[in-house]
């Protein structure tokens, strides 16, 4: 297993405040009502855990599986599930990545939010159909995409500045093309203060590059893509139904 979030994970949480702030609405709108008397909410690749507070919220009489392979990303996902007596009471933590990731025999819905592209074709293939398995039927699986269907060059550009303190951090992040559907993506973590760079964090990653269509295709089941909530654009976020 691939950690690819740990290098830069002291800068994580300025990238899912806002994160959560755009995916969160369309989470809430897709999982709202759900039946979750067949078994857990299953999310993969819960990072810190602001996504699995936007589960948490919309289902509260959900039971949440939140499986985060990364040991520093899951320190802080366990950190913020144990300060808080409904996510505590509800939440089970987990290691383990998508590909071998153990499952229970029975689930009502999965959140794969950040994810998805970190695995090859066969390897999404084998997860639709292992999670597919345990869902009734009319049950989602939330994909969220990256809003790259094939690959291109993206030229580096600054994603995200925040001020914390006396420093700033500037996020930047570009693509490349490299083999078959898959492009790689490197970011830079950029910490100022008084307007000189006083420290870089570089990290790069390979994400396989599809759209909701292909999705279905893979997944055997029918699609539909979230645009917007609440009249805003949203990232691309793909609903799979069994």
């Amino acid at each position: 297993m691939i950690d690819y979030y740990s290098a830069a994970a002291e800068f994580y949480e300025l990238v899912a405040t806002r994160h959560t702030a755009s995916s969160g609405p369309p989470l809430t709108r897709v999982l709202t009502g759900l039946d979750v008397s067949h078994g857990p909410v299953l999310e993969i690749g819960a990072g810190t855990g602001r996504v699995t507070e936007v589960i948490a919220a919309a289902l509260p009489d959900a039971e949440i599986l939140a499986a985060e392979p990364s040991a520093t990303m899951r320190a802080m996902l366990t950190s913020r599930v144990a300060r808080d007596p409904d996510l505590r009471r509800r939440v089970t933590v987990v290691d383990g990545a998508a590909q071998d990731l153990v499952l229970p025999d029975r689930l009502s819905a999965v959140v794969v939010f950040g994810v998805a592209g970190h695995l090859t074709v066969p390897e999404r293939v084998a997860l639709w159909k292992r999670l597919a398995d345990r869902l009734p039927d009319g049950a989602p699986i939330v994909v969220e995409l990256m809003g790259v269907s094939a690959p291109r060059v993206i030229p580096p550009v600054m994603s995200l500045r925040e001020t914390i303190g006396r420093q700033t951090y500037e996020w930047w992040i570009g693509g490349e093309p490299t083999e078959g559907d898959a492009m790689r993506f490197t970011t830079t973590w950029k910490v100022l203060r008084d307007g000189r760079t006083v420290r870089e964090v570089a990290d790069s990653y390979d994400w396989h590059t599809f759209d909701v269509a292909a999705l279905a295709r893979e997944a055997g089941m029918t699609s539909r893509r979230i645009t917007e909530a609440g009249g805003r654009p949203i990232p691309e976020i793909g609903v799979l139904v069994k």
